[in-house]
């Protein structure tokens, strides 16, 4: 989960490119005006499933928020299962 650096986001993808790094998903919600926008096409282009804040906006409220959603949608998906 990436919510603030854009170039965090950017190190991850080049990572992702170079070696066999492939993280389950990719929570890419970064805020800013610096290379925000070149991050989360660097995202965009990666086959990693992931969620993305698209546009200059996100920030770690952001991100929380998604991964919030996530747990609750599992959690709602484990009460259905007898």
């Amino acid at each position: 989960m990436i919510g603030n650096a854009p170039t965090a986001l950017l190190a991850l993808c080049e990572q992702m490119i170079h070696t066999k790094i492939q993280p389950p998903i990719v929570i890419g919600a970064p805020v800013g005006f610096i290379a925000v926008v070149e991050s989360k096409a660097a995202l965009e282009a990666t086959t990693v499933p992931q969620i993305r804040a698209e546009g200059r906006k996100g920030g770690s409220p952001v991100a929380a928020a998604i991964v919030n959603a996530l747990l609750v949608l599992a959690w709602e998906q484990a009460q259905l299962k007898p």
